[in-house]
């Protein structure tokens, strides 16, 4: 192991002992949270390396970049998912490189999508994007949107919706605590709607994922905590 590996690794470790701690703390075991790598402007060897210390669930914010990358870990039972914004102009390229779109914020983005899994013949698994913040710098769906796009989405029939993700707002712990909240309420509200398979709640990134773990995330996306500063 290089002492670049070596420092991947024990980043990965670290984390791994917070989130069972905030797990235990919120009374929830850890293995209720898996831990997502963020890859975005990440070099192969930077990936290979988060790969190499356990972490299969990698997460990528362009169609773009992904294309550079995924390729590279053939036979590597990896699982990707696209994090970020999706123009609708890549929706069919990003069915063909992505196991999972967390990123679906609008009604518009759920019709190209259905038509384009139609068109390939299977059923793609996407989460719903919701800005719990109200921030205009932020992506997702406005949260009274969020019941409309719900709704399209659970009609959808080459679309399996799996759960919901948010970027957390830039404000102090209790406002991010209480947006991560609001978002698990909603999150419960719509289990009773698009039933077993609805079970993700993608929420938490390295400043705010112990926060998001108390809050009930399923999921949480870290990339500077893992690779360091871009």
């Amino acid at each position: 192991m290089t002492e670049f590996e070596r420092i991947i690794a024990d980043n990965v470790a670290r984390i791994n002992a917070a989130i069972a701690a905030a797990a235990a703390a919120a009374g929830r075991r850890p293995e209720e949270v898996a831990l997502m790598a963020v890859t975005k402007t990440r070099t192969i060897d930077e990936v290979r390396a988060v790969v190499a210390a356990g972490v299969r669930l990698l997460g990528e914010n362009r169609v773009q970049e992904a294309e550079l990358k995924i390729g590279q870990f053939a036979g590597i039972a990896c699982s990707w998912h696209l994090i970020g914004h999706l123009q609708r102009n890549k929706a069919a390229r990003a069915l063909q490189l992505f196991e999972v779109i967390q990123s679906v914020d609008s009604i518009r983005l759920v019709d190209e999508l259905e038509r384009r899994a139609q068109e390939a013949g299977k059923t793609v698994p996407i989460y719903l994007e919701v800005n719990t913040g109200g921030e205009e710098t932020k992506t997702g769906t406005p949260v009274e949107e969020s019941d409309a796009l719900a709704e399209r989405a659970v009609a959808a029939s080459h679309l399996r919706v799996e759960g919901l993700m948010t970027v957390g707002p830039l404000t102090a712990a209790a406002g991010v605590a209480a947006a991560f909240r609001s978002l698990r309420r909603r999150f419960e509200t719509y289990r009773k709607v698009f039933g077993p398979d609805f079970n993700q709640l993608s929420m938490g990134m390295t400043d705010d994922f112990e926060i998001a773990v108390a809050e009930g995330s399923t999921l949480v996306r870290i990339g500077r905590a893992i690779f360091g500063p871009r």
